[in-house]
């Protein structure tokens, strides 16, 4: 172990894999917590207790590798510890970028000795996975159900070993919406037995009811499920006797009278102590769908979650509040973000935007930096919405600044890389080989997703190949981008970028590099470190 001083925070690196920084702390230090608990677009949210332990999982799209299993001891202190797949399937599909679809809404279990992770596809059905250690490795993707628009599924093994699936619909694909089904499974979980039985329809007073999570208390099924839409819904719960209804419905929270717009999507968890947590996300665009944690109590057999100020039964978030009783305090503990690349493996923070070929990148541990290769631009290249060897991770708090230093070793005329911040709008600082020199310019692209074209601002050449490249990020998503070609000095870049969500996730930080011919020998950038603060 030793210490690094960045500005002022001190960071510890155990052999180059940082445990905790300040860019987004939740935990107050004094036995509270402020929300978000993750201010990064951990989507869709769902969380389990195994022992003394918290697993999260959350909707990943088109990014690999999929599925992050996120571990905690306290709820409110996150870190990274692994990814249920590495290639997402249909290969021939997901080898190219598929902004919004994939891996939507899963749900985590731990069952019989092994945990499970069921998610939907709204192309092409429900898949599943599990393993005996969260961490990995988990088992290959297996397709559950082979369909269109069903969506959001989440298990159920009852207390007589009956195996159900409650899911959702995506009109979009299916045609068919605001329901809830529940079908019979087998016990082990790799097949569904019927056609399905229709327990609830939401198009009365709960319009786009999706992301079904599955319970039992005191002889009560539960199904917890947000409804109302992503940005301006709230939290309902049903429950029922019978697995199959019918079914009481109850708002038990929304945004009430505070800035927390869309509380709802997420988990019910149950302490050692009895204390009773509900964790789900707010959609903060540009940012993504943050995590918060809310305080919950059971009433009269319904839960009632945030802070239930009327009496009326239906609570509102928390922004602050007393951390969940798990019997200690833990040390503070945070989802990584920089990265040294020190090791022989990336940091489980990044994320390729479509199934990773093995000759992209490559860890150089012995001489401490990551290897990316000029890749070719991709037929019928457009911009750069249609790449797939964009490596990035998740906006990770309100405002920080990220910094990479790297060395460009280019070869051919065109042979770019850079450091991008990516959406539907993107906005890239650009070393380019122009057959006579590198150049650094900014490159933004309005409207990516509908074939929008990049504008560059003028080239100013530079004779280092070694350069820092710098975005700070600001109240808002401001982004402005600077370079040094000494570490010390940095110099402006273009204009203030404003980020913009990609299609279902926050914008995303990270670097590329990339070629516009096919050559025997490639160039390649060396990023040296990758430093957010």
């Amino acid at each position: 172990m030793f210490i690094r001083l960045i500005t002022g925070f001190i960071i510890l690196i155990f052999t180059g894999f940082i445990t905790f920084s300040q860019v987004w702390d939740p935990d107050l230090g004094n036995g509270y917590y402020k929300n978000p608990v993750i201010f990064a677009d951990y989507s869709d949210p769902d969380v389990i207790r195994v022992g003394d332990d918290f697993y999260l999982t959350s909707s990943s799209f088109n990014c690999v590798p999929g599925l992050p299993v996120l571990h905690s001891k306290d709820l409110v202190n996150w870190k990274i510890i692994g990814h249920a797949f590495n290639l997402q399937p249909p290969f021939e599909v997901f080898d190219k970028p598929q902004h919004g679809n994939g891996c939507w809404a899963p749900a985590i279990r731990y069952h019989n000795g092994e945990f499970y992770i069921y998610y939907g596809d709204p192309d092409f059905g429900i898949y599943m996975t599990k393993s005996r250690d969260p961490a990995g490795p988990w088992d290959p993707l297996l397709l559950v159900k082979e369909a269109k628009g069903w969506i959001d599924p989440c298990p159920f093994w009852d207390d007589d070993g009956n195996a159900y699936l409650v899911h959702a619909f995506a009109g979009s694909r299916s045609g068919i919406k605001s329901v809830l089904v529940i079908n019979r499974m087998n016990p082990e979980g790799t097949k569904l037995l019927d056609d399905g039985v229709l327990v609830f329809d939401g198009h009365d007073n709960h319009r786009t009811i999706e992301g079904p999570k599955m319970y039992k208390r005191n002889g009560y099924y539960y199904i917890f499920a947000p409804a109302g839409g992503v940005t301006y819904g709230w939290q309902t719960v049903l429950r029922s006797k019978n697995i199959y209804g019918p079914y009481e419905i109850r708002t038990v929270m929304d945004q009430g009278t505070t800035d927390i717009n869309g509380p709802h999507q997420g988990a019910w968890i149950e302490l050692a102590s009895g204390e009773s947590w509900f964790m789900h996300f707010q959609d903060r665009e540009a940012y993504g769908r943050i995590v918060h944690l809310q305080p919950m109590v059971w009433k009269d057999d319904w839960p009632v979650i945030g802070s239930d100020n009327d009496g009326d039964g239906k609570g509102e978030p928390v922004l602050t509040y007393r951390k969940p009783d798990v019997g200690k305090s833990w040390p503070k503990i945070s989802p990584r973000v920089s990265d040294e690349f020190e090791n022989n493996i990336l940091g489980l923070q990044w994320q390729w935007h479509a199934n990773n070929k093995p000759a992209w990148a490559f860890p150089f541990p012995g001489k401490g930096f990551l290897r990316l290769y000029c890749i070719p631009l991709p037929e019928n290249y457009n911009n750069m919405w249609d790449m797939p060897n964009l490596l990035m991770q998740k906006f990770p708090a309100p405002e920080f600044t990220a910094t990479v230093k790297l060395t460009f070793n280019s070869r051919l005329k065109g042979d770019k890389c850079g450091l991008i911040i990516m959406g539907t709008d993107y906005a890239a600082l650009i070393v380019e080989n122009t057959g006579e020199h590198l150049a650094i310019s900014q490159s933004v692209c309005i409207d990516a997703s509908t074939q929008g074209r990049e504008e560059e601002t003028a080239g100013k050449k530079i004779e280092n190949n070694t350069i820092y490249m710098r975005v700070k990020v600001s109240g808002e998503a401001q982004c402005d981008f600077y370079y040094s070609t000494d570490g010390e000095n940095y110099l402006p870049v273009g204009n203030t970028f404003v980020a913009k969500p990609g299609r279902w996730i926050g914008a995303k930080m990270g670097v590329f590099s990339a070629g516009e011919g096919v050559t025997n020998d490639s160039g390649f950038a060396d990023i040296d470190w990758f430093r957010v603060e």
